[in-house]
């Protein structure tokens, strides 16, 4: 079956930045404060932010994005009619109102154990960059990262107490060289975009607030493909093919083909199988439209 998308005029939905990974099963007062500070910040200065619906610092991530009058988008691990949490049904239906909510999975499919990971990748390939606000070993936000470096995307992390287990992760990706992220300002200086994304709007509500998101900072899913995804295309069949070949192959950036290979995934054109092996998908994705 084909997955279903929510978009804006038959272009997918845009992403700039401020993926914020779940780090703890639930978010408590301590630890929801630096999410909500960073999230509030980053949307009323007009960045778009994506997170998981999942329990923690994900709902604080939406939320505040939302309180902010900013926009936020929710990349679910089941089909879009499979809510999950069940708690978070309410948040579920704020975002669609002021962001957009998007899922690789056709409709009536439960997320499992491997479809959040799978989730993950789509989250940093939608983002210039991942915040990991706080993260223990182990964590679920490894994978976010991970797929966010594969993916030629910035990572940045939040520093803690290294006494605290629960800033494990992020203290030792911030000594293999994640950026540091002492403010939002840091966030905004790095990717050069302080003086770039307009400032919210509060005046526009749900998905009419994401066509101010700037061209440049948008992912867009013409009918006719970029010339690095026509390139990839001609190099896929129905064989896997790992993606190292279709590098050598095609002679692109493995950063290049790593970010273009995610947006032939989000437009249904291929299909990831196994460990970094893509296969073609004949028939085109079809786009639904939230409006």
């Amino acid at each position: 079956m084909r997955p279903p998308f929510y978009s804006i005029k038959e272009r997918c939905c845009p992403a700039t930045i401020g993926q914020w990974p779940s780090s703890v099963p639930e978010a408590q007062p301590c630890t929801a404060g630096k999410p909500l500070r960073y999230c509030r910040g980053l949307a009323q200065a007009g960045l778009t932010v994506v997170s998981g619906l999942a329990l923690g610092i994900d709902g604080v991530a939406h939320r505040s994005a939302l309180e902010a009058g900013g926009r936020t988008i929710a990349v679910l691990a089941g089909g879009l009619d499979r809510v999950y949490p069940k708690d978070h049904t309410r948040l579920f239906e704020q975002i669609q109102e002021q962001g957009a909510v998007v899922s690789e999975q056709p409709l009536g499919v439960r997320p499992d154990s491997r479809s959040f990971p799978r989730r993950n990748r789509l989250i940093s390939g939608m983002s210039l960059g991942s915040v990991v606000v706080e993260a223990a070993e182990g964590s679920g936000a490894r994978h976010t990262v991970y797929h966010a470096l594969e993916q030629n995307r910035e990572v940045f992390c939040v520093p803690g107490s290294i006494f605290s287990p629960a800033s494990d992760f992020t203290n030792r990706m911030i000594k293999e060289g994640a950026k540091l992220v002492m403010g939002i300002t840091d966030i905004l200086e790095e990717l050069n975009i302080a003086d770039v994304v307009p400032k919210t709007q509060k005046s526009k509500k749900g998905l009419n607030a994401l066509e101010d998101v700037p061209e440049q900072l948008s992912f867009a899913a013409a009918d006719d493909d970029e010339p690095e995804e026509q390139a990839l295309l001609s190099k896929l069949t129905d064989s896997p093919l790992n993606i190292d070949i279709i590098q050598r192959s095609s002679g692109l950036p493995i950063s290049s083909v790593s970010s273009t290979l995610t947006m032939l995934e989000l437009k249904g054109k291929i299909k990831q199988v196994g460990c970094m092996h893509y296969i073609k998908i004949r028939e085109t994705t079809a786009v639904y439209d939230n409006q």
